[in-house]
């Protein structure tokens, strides 16, 4: 815990120094998160809403203008029907902002600037519970997690508590140009339940007759190594929160696996993410393997309507791998030191654990895949989507949802993929991945001691 305190108090001074040179227009100043009142305790895990006849103030913090604080505004109108004596500001921040200022009070122990819910991003999760577990509300009573994707629930559960009310799902698919690769010889069903390996065949073969590449990817990003890792129901460390890079067979076959794509004649190698948009709207690359979010970007392309599909993402070549993972995705967590813990509980509850008619909207108008189960049988899931060729993919990527493996992303996800990417330039000029993992694994030991 001191070394993870250590680590803490590093993050918050090199933020801190970063905050002080940022010219980001967009920060917004932190407000009073007080209430006027306290609110009475009510039960939040039943089905009566927290109703307050005294006036009450909630504030809430997140990233991301169009699509977190555009659906906790749609949130906040739908619980004003509800409770009308509510106040909810939602703050708009910068993500690395939200980070900064969450650790800064945190590790001080001041609570007066905190708000009383905030967003936070599921592969950083088990760092802010293991660390300061009492600083959020334990809500394992007061939310129904059977009705949420079981993979989401595991991400946020220290110790049998779990803390927070889960949100979007980063569910991988692989979007596909179907006129593509039906000028190869490929069908739909070619690209179902498959493995990377064969992924990189149909992909060079498709390269080879048609002169467009099977896909693009940047070498210095890792992310795909992570959807690899999860379909296989493994991750950076042991069971034991240590690090396990080195001897780790799932690790060795996704590293394996991407130098291969890397290297691959059926890859486009691009840089920075207007170069990956580039490549799927220009029509240059057949295929993208990521989370469910990127189907605007995909939709942008508006003159590609109806070629484009969707299948499940491949998985790795190794014993218990699955067609099905994840990338990315947050989470709403309540503040302990609220002082309208209930309400905060209750809002959330009321909106984001039972209200199915939301999960509808902010699909069609954000492309926000939640992970609320009961909402995926509503309309907007099983609606055709003619820029798909009047494939209900929505429907398809639910299905995968509940279909991913559930494991514990650990205190320093991002440290182990700052370590592994470091080794990634030497595997593609051919040193073998096991004993490049070795030397990952020893600097993700130094950086976390």
């Amino acid at each position: 815990m001191k070394k993870l305190m250590s680590l803490f108090l590093v993050i918050v001074l090199v933020l801190s120094m970063t905050a002080c040179s940022s010219k980001e227009a967009d920060e917004t100043t932190t407000t009073d998160t007080s209430t006027t009142k306290e609110t009475t305790t009510t039960d939040t895990a039943s089905t009566d809403t927290a109703t307050s006849t005294e006036k009450q103030k909630l504030t809430v913090w997140a990233w991301d203008p169009n699509f977190n604080i555009a659906i906790m505004n749609e949130a906040k109108e739908r619980y004003a029907a509800i409770n009308p004596n509510v106040e909810i500001e939602v703050v708009e921040m910068a993500k690395t902002d939200v980070e900064q200022k969450l650790l800064i009070n945190l590790s001080s122990g001041t609570t007066d600037g905190l708000p009383d819910i905030v967003l936070i991003e599921d592969y950083n999760a088990q760092k802010y519970l293991a660390a300061y577990p009492e600083s959020f509300a334990d809500l394992t009573n007061s939310i129904n997690y059977s009705e949420f994707a079981p993979y989401k629930v595991q991400l946020m559960t220290v110790e049998g508590k779990t803390y927070g009310v889960p949100f979007d799902s980063g569910v991988a698919g692989t979007y596909y140009r179907k006129d593509i690769l039906e000028q190869a010889g490929f069908k739909a069903e070619d690209l179902n339940n498959i493995t990377w390996d064969r992924f990189i065949e149909i992909g060079e073969q498709v390269k080879e007759k048609t002169g467009v590449s099977m896909c693009a990817f940047d070498p210095t990003d890792g992310g795909l190594i992570r959807v690899m890792l999860q379909s296989a129901g493994a991750w950076y460390f042991d069971k034991e929160g240590k690090p396990f890079l080195a001897g780790n067979a799932a690790l060795e076959k996704a590293v394996e696996t991407y130098a291969k794509l890397i290297n691959s004649p059926a890859t486009m190698q691009i840089s920075g993410w207007s170069e990956y948009v580039g490549a799927i709207n220009s029509g240059n690359a057949a295929t993208i393997n990521t989370g469910v979010w990127i189907t605007g970007t995909v939709k942008a392309g508006a003159d590609q309507s109806g070629n484009w599909a969707l299948a499940p993402i491949p998985r790795l070549d190794v014993a218990g791998a699955v067609n099905a993972s994840n990338l990315g995705g947050s989470s709403w967590y309540v503040l302990g030191a609220s002082k309208a813990k209930d309400t905060a509980v209750d809002f959330l509850n009321q909106i984001y654990a039972k209200d199915n008619d939301f999960y509808q909207k902010i699909l069609v108008n954000q492309g926000a895949v939640g992970s609320y189960l009961p909402s995926q049988t509503g309309e907007a899931y099983t609606t055709a989507d003619a820029f798909f060729g009047g494939q209900k993919v929505f429907k398809d990527f639910s299905k995968y949802m509940q279909e991913i493996p559930s494991i514990d992303y650990g205190l320093y996800t991002y440290e182990a993929d700052a370590a592994v990417a470091a080794i990634l330039p030497a595997v593609y000029d051919g040193q073998d991945a096991a004993s490049a993992l070795k030397d990952a694994q020893a600097q993700l030991e130094s950086s976390i001691q």
